[in-house]
């Protein structure tokens, strides 16, 4: 189901039993698996691939190239009540271009995922990540750092180089950027 005033970008694909709420954009190159829904107003950029069984709530901002996993899960308010209207109170969450969010993870509004960090399955996500950044558990906590291509960095400071494409990091306390 598509509602009206919805954008779905040339090449995106909308598998069975989607719903796509007023106000959507969707990137080009999509694709929402069986079972998606998206709410109102939600931004997908372009090459997002969301798998079975996801609900992106509104205001969740999906940034380009992002991969969430099956089941995963965005919410957007902090202290729901069933008897109380609370869409005053949604916070929004971005979550940044190449981030991963593993299957069943859930993803806890109002901070920011960072670009190509990865969230790992079943992980509950109290907090944001920081670019690069790799978390696990629950509550999910930092265990390294990610290449762009999703491989886990060497641990350590420094410089240091993805074993599988040989890009390079400078890794120090607290922050991870890649190396021209």
């Amino acid at each position: 189901m598509i509602d009206d005033d919805v954008v779905l970008g040339e090449g995106s694909r909308v598998w069975h039993f989607v719903h796509v709420s007023r106000g959507a954009r969707i990137g080009r190159s999509c694709v929402l698996g069986q079972n998606v829904f998206i709410g109102a107003n939600v931004r997908l950029g372009d090459g997002v691939k969301v798998q079975n069984n996801v609900s992106i709530y509104e205001g969740v901002e999906i940034e380009d190239d992002v991969f969430l996993g099956p089941s995963c899960v965005f919410t957007n308010v902090l202290e729901p009540r069933a008897f109380l209207e609370k869409k005053h109170e949604f916070k929004p969450t971005r979550v940044g271009r190449g981030a991963s969010i593993g299957a069943n993870a859930t993803v806890l509004c109002g901070h920011p995922i960072g670009a190509y960090s990865l969230i790992g399955a079943g992980s509950v996500a109290l907090r944001g990540t920081r670019d690069y950044e790799v978390v696990v558990g629950n509550p999910a906590r930092s265990i390294g750092w990610a290449c762009r291509c999703g491989v886990r960095l060497p641990a350590g400071q420094g410089e240091r180089s993805c074993a599988v494409c040989s890009l390079r990091y400078g890794i120090e306390p607290g922050a991870c950027r890649p190396l021209t």
